[in-house]
């Protein structure tokens, strides 16, 4: 089955969100379970590009409204990522640094779709599927079923993935004019909220779609920026679907950015001495519970309440428990954080910014993980947390509430809590530090969690399931 992904992100040549992880591979796994899949990107001039080699395999000139553009398709020549990757070269307009935030932002991405479909349409390809992923990729749908130009390919399935539908990419009826000849009559496939949306277009079109987490797919209907009437309306093309981590990349056995080692069977001395390492580079205590945070510092991840949260914990347990903040964000909350540490500095560490080895070397050290997030459509640090043995103290909401199950419910292994609060947080946190003290039941929850299964391997065969209905067979 040949698959093309359709993506703006892919790891580890472009990360800024999950995205990037999910696209960077979920199709490796599902070329060792037998598929051809690749994935399709935006060119960006970026480290990846420059230490690896591309052949050109196509080129061609396309039009963005009254524009004659100029493209290339670049593939990477050795398949180093476990897939073919090809690149959408557009000098000018995709050939750049940065993924986003760029003035003409939606005419890239409006041209990389149009120029995906002109490759596979002028080079006589027909794939059994395409894949979306995105609101910058969601007018593939209907320009594959509703353009006269792609008459070809009105016959391909297409399944869009959903990672956070609080971004539509939607813009003004003034730039109708930038996709190619379609059928008029069907511009109400386009449209939401008065403007032409990308992403609620490919609910309308597209033949399935998914979303990262089964609660996620229900929370839409709640809360999706305006498109909850619609993730209703179209519910029953939708499917939740857990997003799994890459464990050749995540295993403490043998990542080489975890400085000790450890297994299934070493968990303890591992995760202490790593704990150690961790604790001696901060200047804190190894003999204390560490409690971290991995992430973006924004509203939607619950950063806001952090420094309040923190600072209650300390006075409560005084010099008994340590806690260890690792990300980027909002100025004030960085702030606020950055003063925390100063006024407990035995207590409380924070690194500004973001550095992958360090990430890792935290997963292995800590001993609980916290998420209080506002909004977390799957979340994949609870499922890194949770292979390195670290137990997760994570919001129920989104993918968080699908896989983490409190060590107080039978089968449970982390601690959730139900409000971005303060004093939810906080009760969470003395939790912890009573878990703790249960030398027998941490190690308990820590092997437990290590042995469950959060592959790319369970999921991206649930994927290749849904593929199986849309395509008949020979």
């Amino acid at each position: 089955m040949r698959i093309y992904h359709l993506s703006a992100e892919c790891y580890p040549i472009a990360k800024v969100g999950g995205l990037a992880d999910v696209v960077g591979a979920l199709p490796k796994y599902q070329n060792q379970a037998g598929q051809n899949a690749a994935v399709v990107m935006p060119f960006y001039n970026r480290k990846f590009v420059h230490e690896n080699t591309f052949d050109m395999v196509f080129q061609g000139t396309t039009l963005l409204g009254t524009r004659r553009i100029y493209f290339e398709i670049l593939k990477e020549t050795t398949d180093k990522l476990g897939f073919e990757l090809f690149m959408i070269k557009i000098p000018g307009l995709l050939d750049r640094e940065n993924v986003y935030s760029y003035p003409d932002e939606k005419d890239q991405f409006l041209a990389f779709q149009i120029c995906f479909l002109d490759w596979i349409n002028w080079s006589g390809q027909t794939p059994d599927l395409v894949h979306c992923h995105d609101h910058h990729t969601g007018l593939v749908p209907f320009l594959m079923y509703h353009s006269s130009l792609y008459k070809r390919l009105a016959q391909i399935p297409t399944i869009f993935t959903i990672h956070n539908g609080q971004y539509h990419g939607a813009f003004g009826w003034d730039r109708l004019n930038l996709l190619p000849e379609i059928d008029f009559y069907k511009t109400g496939l386009l449209e939401w909220a008065g403007g032409i949306n990308p992403l609620a277009s490919a609910v309308k079109c597209s033949w399935r779609y998914t979303t990262v987490s089964p609660n996620y797919l229900h929370e839409l209907t709640i809360n999706s920026n305006g498109l909850e009437y619609l993730f209703y309306l179209e519910g029953r093309k939708g499917y939740g679907i857990i997003n799994g981590i890459d464990t050749d990349v995540w295993n403490s056995a043998t990542d080489p950015m975890v400085p000790a080692k450890y297994s299934l069977t070493t968990v303890a001395k591992g995760k202490q001495k790593n704990k150690e390492l961790l604790c001696s580079r901060f200047n804190l205590s190894a003999d204390k519970p560490l409690i971290v945070f991995i992430g973006r510092l924004v509203v939607e991840k619950g950063a806001d309440v952090l420094p309040d949260a923190i600072e209650r914990s300390i006075q409560q347990h005084g010099d008994n428990v340590n806690f260890l903040i690792l990300g980027t964000g909002d100025t004030e909350t960085e702030m606020a954080l950055q003063k925390l540490k100063d006024f407990h500095p035995g207590n409380c560490a924070v690194f500004i910014g973001y550095d992958e080895s360090l990430a890792h070397h935290i997963y292995a050290g800590a001993d609980f993980l916290l998420m209080p997030s506002r909004v977390e459509p799957c979340g994949l640090n609870q499922l890194y947390a949770i292979r390195y043995g670290t137990i997760p103290v994570v919001r129920s909401t989104g993918g968080l509430s699908d896989t983490v199950i409190d060590f107080g419910d039978e089968g449970g292994y982390g601690i959730r809590f139900n409000h971005v609060s303060v004093a939810d947080i906080t009760h969470s946190i003395n939790r912890a530090v009573e878990l703790y003290a249960d030398t027998k039941k941490m190690q308990q929850l820590r092997k437990h969690m290590m042995s469950l299964d959060f592959s790319w391997g369970r999921s991206a065969k649930e994927y290749n399931d849904l593929y199986e209905t849309l395509i008949p067979k020979l």
